[in-house]
C-alpha cells in the first residue's frame, strides 16, 4: 500500500493505476477507522480494480474548535486496517496542503445544506462538500463510497456532483450497527461507559417508528420522540421527517417513503458527544 502525504504523491500513484487501465474507488474518511469504514472499502474492493482511501481530519466541517480537537486521531491502526483490507493508496495530507494559504472557494448545496441536520449545524454541510470536492478533483475516481448512516451528507454529495456535473458515481453503503444496535461511528469512543450504553436509544427510536404503522407524519413524530423521552442521558437536538427524494418535510398522510433523521447530545456540560442516526422508512 502506497502511502501518500501530498497532492502530487497520490496522483503519481493514481497516474500509475491509469496506465494499467485500472478503475478507482475512492474511500473518504477522517481516520479513528471502524467496521463501517471497512464496509466501504469492501464495497470499493468488490467494484474497482483499485482501491484510494482518505484519512483527513477536515477543520472545515467542525462547529466548534473543542470538537475538532478531541476527534480521535488513530493512523497507525487505520493504516494497518487499510492494509490488511487490500487498498492500494491512501493519501493522509495536512490541513495546509488540502487548504493552501490564501484559500478561499468554497463549495455549498444551498439548500440542502442548510435544512434539517445542516440548522442544527451551521457551515456542517459546507466544510463537507468543500472538502470532498477537493478530494474528487485530487483523485477523480470513478466511484465513491459513502455510508447510509450519514444519510443527508449522502444526498448533500450527490446534489453537488449532479449540480456540478462531476464524472464521480457515488455509492451508498448500509450502515454497520454494533450488537446492541447502535450506529458505529468514531465518536462512539468518546462517549463515557454510561452514555454508551444509553446511545442505542437511536436505534430504537427507529425501529419503533419502523414497527408503528404511523399514518401520519406528526404521529410518527410522536413516536420517535415517546422512545427517547425513556432515556434521560439523550438530549434530543434534532429530529426530521422528509419526503423522499424530495427531501421536503413531511406532513400529514404518509403515502409514500419517508427518511427519518435523529440527531441527539449524550454527556453533560462541555463534555457532550453528537450522535445520528437515520433510517428510510416505508408505510
Amino acid at each position: 500500500m502506497q502511502i501518500c502525504r501530498t497532492v502530487s504523491d497520490i496522483r503519481a500513484a493514481l497516474a500509475g493505476f491509469r496506465t494499467e487501465g485500472a478503475g478507482v474507488g475512492l474511500v473518504p474518511t477522517m481516520g479513528a477507522l471502524h467496521a463501517g469504514h471497512m464496509a466501504l472499502v469492501s464495497a470499493a474492493r468488490a467494484a474497482h480494480d483499485r482501491v484510494v482511501a482518505t484519512i483527513f481530519v477536515n477543520p472545515t466541517q467542525f462547529g466548534q474548535a473543542a470538537d475538532l480537537d478531541t476527534y480521535p486521531r488513530t493512523e497507525a491502526r487505520d493504516l494497518e486496517q487499510l492494509d490488511s483490507a487490500g487498498v492500494d493508496a491512501v493519501l493522509i495530507p495536512e490541513v495546509a496542503e488540502i487548504y493552501p494559504a490564501g484559500d478561499e472557494t468554497v463549495v455549498e448545496t444551498t439548500r440542502l445544506a442548510n435544512i434539517l441536520h445542516g440548522a442544527v449545524r451551521p457551515g456542517h454541510f459546507r466544510g463537507v462538500t468543500t472538502v470532498v470536492a477537493k478530494l474528487f478533483n485530487i483523485c477523480q475516481p470513478d466511484a465513491a463510497y459513502f455510508g447510509e448512516k450519514d444519510y443527508q451528507q449522502l444526498h448533500v454529495i450527490r446534489r453537488m456532483v449532479c449540480d456540478l456535473h462531476m464524472p464521480v458515481t457515488i455509492r451508498g453503503v448500509p450502515t454497520v450497527r454494533d450488537t446492541d444496535g447502535l450506529a458505529l461511528s468514531s465518536r462512539n469512543a468518546r462517549l463515557s461507559r454510561a452514555d454508551r450504553a444509553a446511545a442505542p436509544v437511536l436505534a430504537r427510536a427507529l425501529d419503533a417508528a419502523q414497527a408503528s404503522g404511523a399514518a401520519t407524519a406528526e404521529a410518527l413524530d410522536q413516536v420517535i420522540r415517546d422512545t427517547l423521552a425513556t432515556e434521560p442521558r439523550a438530549t434530543l437536538t434534532g429530529l426530521d421527517i422528509v419526503r423522499l427524494p424530495a427531501f421536503t418535510p413531511a406532513t400529514g398522510p404518509l403515502t409514500g417513503p419517508v427518511g427519518i433523521m435523529i440527531s441527539a447530545e449524550f454527556g453533560r456540560g462541555d463534555d457532550t458527544v453528537l450522535l445520528i442516526d437515520q433510517r428510510e422508512v416505508h408505510p
